[in-house]
């Protein structure tokens, strides 16, 4: 956010625009009257802000309400009919796709199962995915504000490069450049579309769509083809903690077992050795294409799976005890393949974690497992691509 120009009446505009879209965002059916009261802006202000948002479909009314004097207030909520955004993930086997609302309502979802090779395979899928999204019913007519793209690998902190992506191969990728090269891809201004980290899409995702406030540092774990955490910290709406180089949250490299397994990043017992999918993978002998959890499902009875799954659970149980111990984070959300499966990792991991707590932190961080997680990094995305919206100042007419 730029700093605040002294008397800039329309970047001062700007601002009460967004703390007003913030707040129904994070406590929608508030009323005029509320909204005055929770901003501390007065109630002309604003009246006329809310007027101009309800004519540009950025808000509508609900049910009328009674105050606590005068006349009834009316709900207000973001709008849900003439907007849409898009957001993308990019796997190791495949992609994924939603249009959402503003309200994070998913209007339609598409995917791929082919495995993602370079980097100029990536971008066709991502617009062919984008397409499909745009001629669904549901999303006709709509307004595009935008497109969010989630990735497997650190991003570059001004958000154009893919830094490096061990799991696909890639290494110092211009992927903004891509896109924007892209011919069938729809045209938006350059500031329309967002990259990061899967998992930092994701963490964003869950604190900035739930309603109410979201946790003041909640940590995001993927467990897929690799291992990979996000951040995000609450100051005014969340953020996504990034570190000096953009490298926060590549905990799958953290070394977890001295002298353990070679990893393919070149150091020895990393998390991703005895937790990553691919180290999963070589142990079972399982088809490196076949997604992880549908190819364990049905073997999750013999003893070798089990074994395997239950020292993945542990590795993964002591790395939630040391994020918990150096973090403090309010909650801990856990996502990817390896949580649909019957809690064959996540019950030795949760036994782990609350056995090796240390005393003096008790209670220990909440920790949250979202089997429905297949879709939370495109969502998150999505997420990101509106608060840039909402952030950002808009160039005069």
């Amino acid at each position: 956010m730029p700093p605040t120009p002294g008397g800039d009446q329309p970047y001062l505009k700007h601002l009460n625009r967004a703390r007003v879209l913030h707040l129904l965002r994070t406590h929608p059916g508030l009323s005029r009257a509320e909204l005055a009261a929770h901003s501390g802006l007065t109630k002309v202000t604003v009246g006329s802000l809310v007027t101009t948002l309800l004519d540009g479909g950025w808000l509508s009314e609900g049910h009328a309400r009674p105050g606590a004097t005068g006349r009834p207030g009316r709900e207000l909520h973001l709008g849900e009919a003439r907007h849409v955004l898009l957001g993308a993930e990019i796997g190791v086997l495949g992609a994924r796709a939603v249009a959402t609302t503003l309200r994070g309502t998913v209007l339609a979802r598409a995917e791929t199962r082919t495995p993602t090779t370079t980097p100029h395979a990536a971008t066709q899928t991502i617009t062919q995915l984008c397409g499909q999204l745009l001629r669904d019913p549901a999303t006709q007519g709509r307004e595009l504000l935008g497109l969010g793209v989630a990735l497997p690998g650190p991003v570059s902190p001004d958000g154009t490069r893919v830094l490096y992506a061990p799991n696909l191969g890639w290494d110092d990728v211009p992927f903004l450049d891509l896109l924007r090269a892209a011919p069938d891809l729809p045209h938006l201004p350059t500031e329309a579309i967002t990259l990061d980290n899967e998992a930092n899409a994701a963490a964003f995702g869950e604190s900035f769509l739930r309603p109410g406030e979201p946790p003041q540092l909640l940590a995001y774990v993927s467990l897929g083809s690799g291992v990979g955490a996000g951040f995000t910290a609450l100051s005014g709406t969340p953020h996504v903690l990034r570190g000096a180089r953009g490298l926060a949250g590549e905990i799958g490299h953290a070394i977890i077992q001295p002298g353990g397994l070679y990893c393919h990043c070149g150091n020895r017992g990393c998390v991703e050795t005895l937790l990553g999918g691919w180290a999963i993978r070589a142990a079972l002998n399982l088809n490196v294409l076949d997604p992880l959890d549908e190819a364990l499902a049905p073997r999750l009875r013999e003893a070798a799976v089990q074994v395997t799954l239950g020292r993945a659970g542990e590795a993964l149980g002591q790395l939630l005890v040391n994020l918990h111990q150096t973090l403090g984070p309010d909650e801990i959300v856990i996502g990817g393949a390896l949580t649909r499966l019957d809690g064959a990792v996540l019950g030795p991991a949760l036994d782990v974690y609350h056995a090796r707590q240390w005393r003096p932190a008790a209670p220990p961080a909440r920790v949250t497992v979202r089997t429905d997680s297949l879709y939370l990094p495109a969502l998150g995305a999505a997420a990101q691509l509106l608060a840039r919206v909402i952030d950002t100042p808009q160039e005069p007419a």
